[in-house]
């Protein structure tokens, strides 16, 4: 079975090459592929076609977008999933809407799904071993969705396989501070099965805080306090309003980290080196199953022991208390047991990206990015078609546009569905480390929305802070839906405000931290990252997420009847983005602010000063280096910022100094001036001379870069010669008309 191997990794590597090429090839301006009307090296935000796209994002064509997305289930990897890839392809390379190439690279990952022949059970076992009572193994059929053949029963991902059976402890939300309580409280934890809820930390982190204090094995409810603002009843709750119905079980990955488990920093392809899947890190050490809270609310009510704390009450109708056990005068008999029956499989499939690609008019080898992941537990309505229905209908807007020739951005743009998400943010995991140089020398923002809608009250924008000036700029000209005279801004900052030092009264922007697909961009490449969407009035609900998240309910019915009947925060987001991604695409000069990015650091040396100060004096530690590094950062935001708006007060022609230069030295290379004459062959560089962008160091990206005819534009740490490409190489750009020697009309392919 060796040349098994060989020829699939043969196969798998020709693919990777055959992407990068195209990537290249489309990153590249040919002589024959003439720019739009009226394209030149200053080629700045056009706001008449900004308020064209603006204009053409159309409301019912995201609701058309969204039922056919989430009609069947599609959890990654499935049939449905790989059919969906051929819709986004299909979209992608359609002759009158389409962009300029659209690839659907495959990588081998391992995923973990139920067993189909030996079901997850959790039951009452008697002290005879008869069982007296069994959590359901689906959610109820209420609208005719929940039943059907490809609707994953509902399991907690990499959870390994067992059956362990104890006497059962409640303990809350699973935290280690909660077990730890458990054992303040004198109940012994060793070979128990405990009983946690959603919320206070990560899925997987409850199993590996549990295995921590010889807990056996553990279950994972939603309480409706949590997500239902206290109802519980049938009547109450979906399909007759939006809240999360008794039966609801969210499913979930419980791997503690992002990426293909087997193959950490490398791209999972099937040449890759893997990890032993029996010593991987991050898998839940103990078996683990969710549950709905009807069947949470048996097992809870029925529990003997101390009372528990008021903080860990819920809303399932009965007093909470510890265990272990069940009471005498209950349901079971006092000595009943849990039995937790866990047949969980791991499994290598083969999951695709797809990626689709407008090629810059001027600078093609700067990209911004805008991404979702198409994979879902089961429909996945809002939990992400509602992301993917939007990102359809803005690229179908700039895709027409493309090939009426009206329109091409100064950057490229590249689109992406990831696939395997839900599992650990894999495919934008494996992305990143499959083009980590490239991405991080030349990726300008990645811009995710993944649940476009949560709720249709406010818009709510994470992000690095110096993409706050961006989104704001976007925010104040858009109206907000259903508000008279208010722009998305103006009704932001009602729900959800901070008071500045810099801009006085401001919407907050949220931190970003490892929920979706921003994540391997900003933790693993420190690309500036930003997630936008629409969500609830926070006054009027205290629902951690929508209620139906993860779920067999979340269905476009309960988008269309409860999230947003009419889609106009589907439009919202569509028109927000749109306008993000256009003024990252199009500005002459970024609209980053990298001052924004001291304000922040300094509010969070002024939280430390505050908060820890006099713990951290106890101990000797002095914040003098950090204060000194603050103001540091400060003093060169100042001048970068002072620098960027002269030269936007310049011509074109003296804006061309903002090309990279090398740091002085002596084996230093600098251009003959500042004008634009040639720049030092790549050869001539020592290899590991880090180009400075500008005299000033602004970061790559910010200033425009404007290539003479023929002349590549160097960057990075290794001075190879530069491919437009995510992935090819000299040969493929000489191949295309570029690399080493290079000439034409248009600036040689650089890599």
């Amino acid at each position: 079975m060796q040349w098994v191997k060989v020829l699939g990794g043969l196969v798998g590597a020709s693919a990777l090459l055959g992407l990068g090429i195209i990537l290249g090839h489309f990153a590249i301006p040919k002589g024959a592929d003439a720019p739009a009307p009226g394209v030149s090296v200053s080629q700045d935000l056009d706001l008449e076609i900004l308020e064209t796209v603006m204009k053409q994002l159309d409301a019912s064509k995201i609701r058309e977008n969204l039922r056919e997305l989430s009609r069947e289930p599609h959890l990654a990897s499935s049939p449905r999933d790989e059919a969906l890839a051929q819709l986004l392809l299909h979209r992608w390379r359609d002759p009158e809407s389409g962009l300029d190439a659209a690839e659907a690279p495959t990588y081998e990952v391992l995923l973990s799904f139920p067993s189909r022949e030996r079901p997850n059970r959790v039951a009452v076992v008697g002290p005879t071993g008869t069982i007296l009572f069994s959590c359901r193994q689906s959610e109820q059929n209420l609208t005719g969705e929940q039943g059907g053949p490809d609707v994953v029963p509902p399991y907690a991902a990499y959870a390994p396989p067992g059956t362990p059976q104890g006497l059962l402890v409640y303990a809350n939300r699973g935290t280690e501070e909660d077990f730890m309580e458990l054992q303040t409280q004198g109940i012994r934890l060793e070979g128990t099965i405990a009983l946690t809820r959603y919320g206070g930390t990560g899925r997987g982190a409850k199993a590996v805080n549990a295995a921590k204090h010889g807990v056996a094995g553990v279950l994972v409810y939603t309480d409706p306090a949590d997500i239902n603002d206290g109802h519980s009843s049938a009547s109450q709750t979906f399909p007759n309003s939006w809240r999360l119905p008794p039966s609801g079980v969210e499913r979930g990955s419980y791997y503690e980290y992002f990426g293909d488990p087997l193959t950490p920093y490398l791209p999972a392809n099937p040449s890759s080196f893997r990890l032993n899947p029996d010593t991987v890190p991050g898998f839940p050490p103990i078996p683990t199953q969710p549950i709905g809270f009807e069947d949470a609310k048996i097992l809870l009510c029925n529990l003997q022991g101390t009372l528990a704390p008021a903080a860990w009450q819920g809303a399932l109708g009965c007093d909470y208390k510890l265990g272990p056990g069940f009471r005498p005068d209950g349901d079971f008999p006092a000595d009943s047991q849990v039995n937790v029956s866990v047949h969980n499989r791991l499994e290598l499939r083969n999951s695709s990206n797809v990626l689709g690609i407008i090629r810059g008019a001027v600078e093609p080898d700067r990209y911004v990015l805008y991404g979702n992941h198409r994979d879902s537990w089961v429909h996945g309505a809002v939990d992400p078609s509602s992301g993917t229905a939007v990102l359809l209908e803005l690229s179908r807007v700039l895709g027409t546009l493309l090939k009426k020739g009206t329109w091409r951005p100064r950057r490229s743009i590249v689109f992406a569905s990831w696939g395997a998400e839900e599992f650990g943010l894999i495919g934008s995991t494996e992305f990143t480390e499959e083009f980590f140089s490239k991405l991080q020398e030349r990726t300008v923002a990645y811009i995710n929305v993944d649940i476009s809608v949560f709720a249709n009250a406010t818009l709510r924008a994470q992000g690095t802070p110096p993409v706050q000036s961006v989104i704001f700029s976007a925010a104040k000209q858009i109206p907000a839906p259903g508000l008279d005279g208010l722009s998305i801004y103006d009704n932001w900052i009602r729900y959800f405000n901070r008071s500045s030092t810099a801009y006085g009264l401001v919407p907050s922007l949220g931190s970003l931290g490892a929920g979706s697909d921003y994540a391997p961009f900003i933790h693993f490449l420190g690309i500036s990252s930003m997630d936008i969407a629409y969500t609830y009035d926070r006054s009027k609900t205290s629902a951690r997420i929508y209620p139906t998240y993860h779920t067999a309910f979340d269905t476009f019915g309960y988008v269309d009847k409860f999230v947003d009947p009419g889609f106009s925060s589907h439009q919202a987001v569509a028109r927000t983005a749109g306008s993000v991604l256009l003024r990252l695409s199009d500005s002459l000069f970024l609209p980053l602010n990298v001052s924004d990015y001291g304000e922040t650091l300094r509010n969070f040396l002024q939280a430390a000063q505050r908060d820890l100060g006099v713990l951290l004096e106890q101990h000797s530690i002095s914040l003098g280096p950090l204060v000194t590094a603050v103001e540091k950062f400060e003093g060169a935001a100042a001048a970068l910022g002072q620098h960027v708006s002269a030269l936007q007060k310049d011509t074109p022609e003296v804006t061309r100094s903002c090309h990279f230069q090398p740091p002085a030295g002596p084996d230093a290379q600098r251009p003959a001036d500042a004008a634009g004459t040639d720049l030092p062959k790549p050869a001539s560089l020592p290899r590991g001379t880090i180009l400075q962008p500008c005299a000033l160091g602004t970061p790559h990206g910010l200033c425009s870069h404007i290539p003479r005819p023929g002349q590549c534009l160097l960057q990075g740490h290794e001075h190879e010669p530069r491919i437009c490409s995510l992935g090819g190489s000299a040969e493929a750009a000489q191949h295309l008309g570029g690399g080493p020697g290079g000439s034409g009309s248009h600036p040689a392919a650089c890599g």
